[in-house]
């Protein structure tokens, strides 16, 4: 069992001036105490399910870049990147450059996105859905081609939104044969299927007979395109994690939340995601740290 901390919140003490601080200390507390990928939302606006439209929210990539720099050993990525935000060529030129400066930590995490809100107010195109799956899959068929080779394949792609005529990626990633991309969301007839044809992860929300289920699909998309099921990372993102020593202050405690993890384990999950409330205070992390990840790591 692998475990991600996902930082979805930066509404950190001290405002903004004080908010690279605390990022700095909570992702290295993470990578220290042993979690396996560090992840921050593809947002611009802060999500409903989270907290306040207005507050903080950091752009993904830049993000990543200063989380890269702080951390060595956890793989570092967006979850998920909305498809629309931007063109193909960038997101994997994105992805490889993270890749690169992190000695092979990168995931480019992908997905159809759903956002109108942030897209509008900030003045650029939301595609209806049907659109931006094709803007997906193309994307994933031009990814394919940048990750060939020392330099990617070179040639050019004729699809019916994108046209790139020179696919170099250089350098290329060090990740081979290429930054591993996820793939977010249950969609059972378009994303599922992206998943068998082009990914190495899914990522699926929901308890342990939904995401079994989800998975089940996915193991009948794999076979009908003739893909090897076991090659596709299964992993699953489970919400803001309340965990204190005692579970006082209404929180769970530690031997509730394995118990809880457990269940998703035998459900088939490989790696499971998570944010962490209140995670600028890092003794919540140093727990998990000394509780969860030592007694599942082998689950």
């Amino acid at each position: 069992m692998k475990f991600g901390l996902q930082v979805s919140s930066f509404t950190f003490p001290g405002g903004a001036r004080e908010l690279g601080a605390h990022l700095e200390r909570i992702v290295r507390t993470a990578d220290d105490v042993g979690f396996d990928s560090i992840w921050v939302m593809d947002h611009l606006f802060q999500i409903r399910s989270v907290g306040a439209v207005d507050e903080p929210m950091l752009e993904g990539w830049t993000a990543l870049g200063f989380i890269g720099a702080h951390t060595k050993r956890a793989r570092i990525g967006l979850m998920v990147g909305g498809i629309h935000y931007r063109h193909p060529g960038i997101w994997v030129k994105a992805a490889t450059t993270l890749d690169v400066l992190t000695g092979g930590r990168a995931w480019l995490g992908l997905g159809a996105a759903w956002n109108q809100q942030e897209s509008e107010g900030l003045g650029f195109e939301f595609p209806p859905l049907g659109v931006r799956f094709e803007m997906l899959e193309e994307t994933l068929q031009i990814a394919q081609e940048m990750f060939q080779g020392e330099q990617g394949s070179r040639k050019g792609f004729r699809g019916r939104i994108y046209q790139p005529t020179h696919l170099l990626n250089s350098p290329q990633s060090i990740s081979r044969p290429r930054v591993p991309i996820m793939i977010g969301g249950g969609g059972e007839q378009k994303t599922l299927r992206l998943v068998a044809q082009y990914a190495d992860a899914s990522n699926v929300f929901g308890g342990p007979e939904h995401v079994h289920r989800k998975w089940q699909i996915l193991r009948a998309h794999c076979e009908a395109v003739g893909r090897p099921y076991d090659e596709i990372e299964r992993s699953t993102l489970q919400g803001n994690l309340n965990v204190t020593k005692d579970g006082s202050g209404g929180g769970e405690t530690p031997a509730s939340v394995i118990d809880r993890f457990g269940e998703l384990g035998d459900a088939g999950a490989q790696h499971i995601l998570f944010s962490v409330k209140d995670v600028w205070q890092t003794d919540r992390i140093e727990l998990l740290g000394s509780t969860l990840l030592p007694q599942m790591r082998d689950a």
